[in-house]
């Protein structure tokens, strides 16, 4: 504990004290588990590891109850004998998958909402292995949640659970199995835990293995209910974006080759009130951290919406007349009515990426952005990948477009703070840099050819970020 006098801020702590003691004496940190920084008000903890920015506050004795930011919730809320023990047993993690190893100090909500979930575990006979939705907001280290909920598991409840863990995509799941490969805790090289079919996958969960990962499409064999694949009841399936995957035939082949497991769904983004279906499965919220409760706690950026965008016009004056011709047509008529009505929205793609709207929407973005160029980052997302990359090909000419006018006007300024203004701008114009991320798919090169389309620098971009400053 780095201790300042109230007067002080606590980032003097960390410049002006930790990071020398880290120079100076690192032996004394070799077996260091967690660093608290406090003035007597404010207070924050980290790891040896972690930058300055990375330290958090500890708001929260309790998941219900409401954020106070000072030095004694913190002291109560780490301090405690029993959370300390917890948090140095059960909630720190060194992850390589960077490269360098980083030591991982699990937040107050991942702590608070872990050991829920572990509650859940111990009760899961009471509550017919449902245990629970983990709802905690983008942002918010859901990845490394798990990690920390599995392995405290198999710490704290026994060796022998299985943990399913499922996505829909295969970004997400390789996403997730580097995760817990760079905590160490799972080596598909060294011992195959990846399902690369169906009968793989059965196979797996006959072998009792500590983890497997696997798409929830590899549930693509009719399971019999008399024939399951395993009938253990110290199986955990966890399963991301839980209102997602949970629905269809993959989903009933799962849980007839599953019959006694316990599900939990894991999601960055809240279900909707009516969702009886989730709850079916997972049960009500067993851990929830919101959006709004990670911006308070800083653990993520505030979301502001600013309405802008390209109107479009419609030529036909009758158009509510014949929406409703066509779905009482589609009512009396014998087929799938939901099938029948995406079939007939999918015309609509043809008018959103129509070349003459691309082009507006991609004015009025470099327009909007280079005026508010002192606000911070952006995201833009399309509707496809294709779109993407025509925006990303807009979006740049505009962007070099705009310096070359600003550039020329500099000349026409009189005011000197006006000129510097400029400069400034100019300067952070071309230091910008864009980028596409799409998740890679096969034929992909062809696919985009297609359109006229190079798609080779930005895959390489995301892979090697060999041009990112």
């Amino acid at each position: 504990m780095e201790l300042k006098t109230v007067d002080r801020d606590i980032r003097v702590a960390y410049e002006k004290n930790f990071k020398d003691y880290k120079d100076t004496v690192p032996h004394l940190f070799h077996h260091n588990a967690i660093v608290a920084l406090a003035n007597g008000v404010e207070a924050k903890i980290g790891s040896v590891t972690s930058r300055f920015e990375h330290f958090h506050e500890w708001k929260r004795l309790a998941e219900d109850e409401p954020g106070v930011v000072d030095m004694e919730t913190l002291l109560k809320g780490v301090c405690d004998k029993a959370n300390f023990i917890d948090l140095v047993e059960n909630f720190i993690l060194f992850d390589d998958s960077t490269g360098a190893t980083k030591k991982i100090l699990a937040r107050n909500h991942q702590s608070l909402g872990v050991n829920r979930a572990i509650e859940a575990v111990r009760d899961r006979k009471n509550r017919n292995g449902k245990l629970g939705v983990f709802w905690h907001t983008q942002g918010a280290g859901k990845s490394y949640s798990m990690v920390l909920f599995t392995q405290k598991v198999h710490r704290k409840l026994g060796g022998n659970f299985t943990f399913l863990v499922l996505t829909d995509r295969d970004d997400l799941d390789t996403q997730i199995y580097k995760t817990f490969a760079g905590c160490g805790v799972v080596d598909n090289d060294r011992d195959p835990c990846r399902a690369s079919s169906g009968e793989n996958l059965s196979r797996l969960l006959a072998l009792q293995k500590t983890h497997i990962f696997s798409l929830i499409h590899k549930f693509n064999r009719e399971v019999e209910p008399n024939q399951p694949y395993s009938e253990r009841g110290d199986i955990i399936v966890i399963t991301d974006e839980a209102h997602r995957t949970q629905y269809g035939t993959l989903a009933l082949n799962m849980r007839n080759a599953l019959p006694n497991a316990s599900y939990i769904g894991f999601t960055g983004t809240p279900l909707f009130s009516d969702d009886e279906i989730t709850k079916r499965v997972f049960g009500d919220y067993v851990s929830t951290y919101d959006f709004q409760r990670a911006v308070e706690d800083k653990a993520t950026v505030p979301l502001y919406y600013y309405a802008r965008g390209d109107k479009l016009g419609i030529s036909v004056g009758d158009l509510n007349e014949r929406i409703a011709a066509k779905l009482e047509e589609l009512e009396t008529a014998d087929i799938d009515v939901a099938q029948r009505l995406e079939q007939e929205l999918k015309r609509d793609y043809h008018i959103i990426t129509a070349d003459k709207r691309l082009d507006q929407v991609a004015r009025d973005f470099m327009d909007h952005y280079s005026e508010t160029w002192e606000t911070g980052k952006a995201m833009l997302v399309c509707i496809d990948k294709i779109t993407c990359v025509k925006m990303y090909n807009l979006i740049a000419r505009y962007w070099e477009k705009r310096i070359a006018e600003l550039t020329a006007e500099l000349a026409e300024i009189k005011d000197e703070q006006e000129e510097q203004y400029r400069e400034r701008q100019i300067a952070w114009m071309r230091e910008t840099r864009m980028a596409v991320v799409v998740s890679e798919e096969q034929g992909e090169v062809d696919k985009f050819r297609k359109w006229d389309l190079d798609i080779t620098p930005h895959r390489r971009l995301i892979k090697d970020g060999m041009d990112l400053p």
